[in-house]
């Protein structure tokens, strides 16, 4: 896995285009311990994307036959590598954006729905294939993908592991959009450097609460909203907005 830092922009790319960028429990551990420490005050986004023909292919089928069969040791297993990626990416308050040069399978796919925003080339596919090799959608994919896509057409992608194109994708929301290839670097570009001009922090408070409050009652939603709302209204972000607001000029967030 490259790991690259420019400007405020954390790039992560699998670079096993060999194996179409499989992702083995080295890798998974990696990427966790990359994403959770990446803080707002370092990085305003974190694209992860993949090198070659494929984003991700998926988990490492040919290192699962080595890993622990019995059902403990497995899921200790996959608790400390996949399962960690799932927390990582889900409380990094740093926006993380997919760029989906091409399939995303599995695991793959899994990481694309764990991301904030997500961009596809017109010939991307993906699959939740978990079901071809015998196993149930992990990698966060049974809360994810339901809450995304509707709980309906998350089980006919599980049961199935049938592929789909990039508009499908879109169709679904599981990505925000499909562009000609030509476009993606210019898509993802240009939406990390408007999260650039965003304060990287109060996103950061508004995915937490987005994501804390997907399972809520709306009361306790609101509670929570408000609570957090309080967190954002003592940041220097929030002062500089107002004040830039007041001024009639552009607020300089991050800075």
């Amino acid at each position: 896995m490259d790991i690259d830092s420019d400007a405020g922009i954390l790039t992560i790319t699998f670079d096993r285009p060999e194996v179409r960028n499989a992702i083995s429990r080295e890798t998974a551990t990696t990427l966790a311990e990359t994403i959770a420490d990446a803080s707002p005050d370092e990085y305003h986004a974190i694209v992860i994307t993949g090198e070659g023909d494929a984003f991700s292919a998926g988990g490492d089928i040919e290192a699962m036959a080595t890993e622990p069969d019995p059902p403990r040791e497995a899921y200790e297993d996959l608790t400390n590598s996949f399962g960690r990626v799932v927390e990582a990416m889900l409380e990094c308050p740093v926006p993380i954006v997919a760029k989906v040069s091409g399939d995303a399978v599995g695991a793959g796919l899994a990481v694309v729905a764990l991301s904030d925003i997500a961009y596809a080339t017109e010939e991307a596919t993906f699959s939740c294939a978990f079901v071809r090799v015998g196993l149930i959608p992990d990698t966060g994919g049974t809360f994810m993908l339901p809450h995304l896509i509707g709980l309906r057409a998350a089980k006919k992608l599980a049961f199935t592991g049938e592929f789909f194109d990039a508009e499908r994708a879109a169709d679904l929301d599981l990505i925000n959009e499909a562009v000609p290839a030509s476009e993606l670097d210019g898509r993802v570009t240009e939406t990390v450097e408007r999260l650039s001009r965003r304060p990287t922090d109060v996103i950061g408070i508004t995915k937490q609460a987005l994501h804390e409050n997907l399972g809520r009652r709306w009361s306790e939603a609101l509670d929570y909203e408000n609570l957090l709302q309080g967190h954002a209204r003592a940041t220097d972000s929030h002062e500089e907005g107002v004040a830039a607001f007041l001024e009639g000029r552009d607020p300089a967030f991050n800075e």
